[in-house]
């Protein structure tokens, strides 16, 4: 029997045992060389293939072998034949998973200093949880525990300034806690392409790969900057397959949920939703007065509670903005001898209220709000679909986008893939409905208050 037919048999044998996404991804790309003498010769496309394959499916592979009618005596060995790539792709159609073929690779070694870029205040312990964020949390401390296992990846999602950095560099901080052993890799998007195009331009990219597909726990925030870059979306999709078949942790954080980043291929949105999806929402009264709180812990100077619930009112479109305007205050304090009184620190926030009252709300927002409520997806929003379930909350983000922002009517019928008139009419059906319909106005008042407006603005 020669190698090719020998390898046949053995792959009816490999397929049967191996996930069809694993066998495609890791086997498929394997040619038969030949027999040359106890050894059979197996050619990859490069030496990635090479190491991965003798640290993780070998013994796989002898088995299948012997189960195809090798001998007990016969040996597998992989070699680089980039050479006789074209040839093997013409008899094997290869998956979009498979990897590009990079030039030289060292085996992978651990980075311990990967784990210096995480922030040391971004812990659990420092974490103030609230209804908004709790589901967001418990996830994260799931993931902490048993990382790998429990949720992955993890997908985090929100607005800026939630707190989403925060969460996922805390499980990084437990993970290492764990295990002194345990390496871990905090990254911006906007980072690795800078990384990536720089391993480009010195031809160190096999550097680049081994980086963070040696880690157990790779953290990747802002991944919507993914959205748009083809290459570096590809290398990351492979970064991903290693990570996850190698049981690894991962996990990321984006401005909005994966598949409503336009210009992510549809392959990395499927894989980013294969484990747990979490959102964090903005945090009502009393989380925004537990942090205030909270973080005054740790200055010499206290505020006295009304102070604290001014704030909290006030500031209500991020945590970040929350710390901000506490600061403020605290700076204040320390440095003037008189005590911070409620005139004194309206004029000290004087410009973050103004920004808070005057902040134009987006399209976006007000159709995401919507559709949460309605329990719809943000697609909806836009799509051609026409059911009473669609259409009306359709129309009455349509309504809040004309009560809500200063944009104009075409702009609005832009947003929502409609015409004009179908704007028109959608704002006076909405309008005549709040006169008579208790229920819808209720609704209304509810998303209004999620989009941080006060509903009596507009005669809610």
């Amino acid at each position: 029997m020669d190698a090719h037919a020998l390898w046949t048999l053995a792959c009816d044998h490999l397929k049967a045992v191996l996930h069809p996404d694993v066998f495609t991804r890791w086997i498929a790309i394997i040619h038969p060389i030949a027999i040359q003498g106890d050894s059979l010769v197996l050619g990859v496309d490069n030496d990635f293939y090479q190491t991965w394959l003798e640290d993780n499916y070998l013994q796989l592979i002898v088995t299948a072998l012997r189960s195809a009618g090798a001998k007990e005596q016969l040996h597998v060995r992989f070699e680089v034949h980039a050479a006789t790539a074209a040839e093997a792709h013409a008899a094997i159609p290869l998956p979009a998973a498979t990897l590009a073929p990079p030039t030289r690779v060292r085996r992978p070694t651990k980075s311990p200093s990967l784990n210096a870029t995480l922030n040391a205040k971004f812990t659990f312990e420092e974490f103030v949880m609230g209804p908004s964020n709790s589901f967001a949390h418990a996830a994260a401390l799931a993931v902490a525990q048993a990382p790998g296992r429990a949720y992955n990846p993890l997908f985090i999602y929100g607005q800026t300034g939630l707190g989403k950095t925060h969460l996922m560099q805390a499980v990084g901080h437990r993970a290492m806690q764990a295990s002194t052993a345990t390496s871990v890799a905090y990254v911006t998007s906007e980072t690795l392409l800078n990384e990536y195009v720089e391993s480009i331009q010195g031809r160190t990219t096999m550097e680049f790969r081994n980086k963070y597909r040696s880690v157990d726990v790779l953290l990747v925030d802002d991944i919507h900057f993914l959205a748009g870059k083809e290459r570096l979306q590809d290398e990351f999709f492979h970064t991903f397959n290693a990570l996850y078949d190698a049981r690894k942790q991962i996990i990321m954080t984006s401005d909005r949920p994966a598949n409503e980043i336009n210009g992510l291929e549809k392959r990395l949105v499927s894989r980013f939703e294969w484990g747990l999806v979490t959102e964090l929402e903005k945090p009502d009264f009393e989380t925004r007065l537990a942090i205030l709180r909270y973080k005054q812990t740790h200055a010499k100077v206290h505020l006295p509670d009304p102070l604290l619930h001014f704030m909290a009112e006030n500031v209500k479109s991020n945590v970040r903005s929350l710390e901000g305007a506490l600061l403020r205050a605290l700076s204040y304090t320390s440095l003037h001898s008189q005590p911070l009184t409620m005139e004194s620190i309206r004029y000290l926030l004087k410009d973050l209220l103004d920004k808070e009252n005057k902040k134009d709300l987006s399209f976006e927002e007000i159709q995401r709000a919507v559709a949460d409520h309605y329990d719809l997806r943000l697609t909806d929003m836009s799509s051609k679909r026409r059911p009473r379930s669609v259409a009306q909350p359709r129309q009455i983000a349509m309504y809040l986008c004309r009560r809500l922002t200063k944009s104009s009517l075409p702009e609005i019928a832009n947003a929502f893939g409609k015409t004009h008139a179908t704007v028109v009419h959608a704002c006076n059906i909405v309008h005549d409905r709040l006169d008579v319909d208790e229920k819808l106005k209720e609704s209304m008042r509810v998303i209004a208050r999620k989009l941080g407006q006060d509903p009596i603005t507009f005669h809610l």
